[in-house]
């Protein structure tokens, strides 16, 4: 069935709008939560994906603060997106857990590589890059 106006190259377009959109709503993460993660990632030297009560959130949180360094945390059990950011996070660097640190826009991971950075130098090279 032809529709009028229509041209080849138009259903092209809209088929590979409709294969890069689908993948990332069929994975469970919203376009919104993905720009959102990654504008936080890249906007800020530090950013830590937490939860306010989970006590490897507080040590990753705990190791910036004795270096007086201020990152930009965002505690995902108080946001409505939060599971959602936790799908994005997932396809980002293959874990869901919390916390998820990052140094200028670079992935340093969990908790306890955050701490293995900061004991053997890696984190103050991170640091002293920006």
């Amino acid at each position: 069935m032809a529709i009028p106006g229509l041209r080849i190259g138009d259903l092209s377009l809209l088929l590979l709008l409709l294969l890069a959109w689908a993948p990332t709503e069929f994975a469970g993460a919203s376009i919104s939560a993905s720009a959102f993660v990654q504008n936080v990632v890249f906007s800020n030297r530090i950013a830590i994906f937490s939860k306010s009560y989970c006590p490897y959130s507080l040590r990753a949180k705990r190791v910036f603060s004795e270096l007086h360094e201020k990152p930009m945390v965002v505690e995902l059990d108080l946001r409505d997106d939060g599971p959602e950011i936790q799908d994005v996070l997932l396809d980002l660097v293959g874990r869901r857990t919390v916390p998820q640190v990052f140094i200028n826009g670079k992935h340093i991971g969990g908790s306890d590589d955050t701490v293995a950075a900061r004991a053997n130098g890696q984190l103050q090279k991170l640091l002293e890059e920006s």
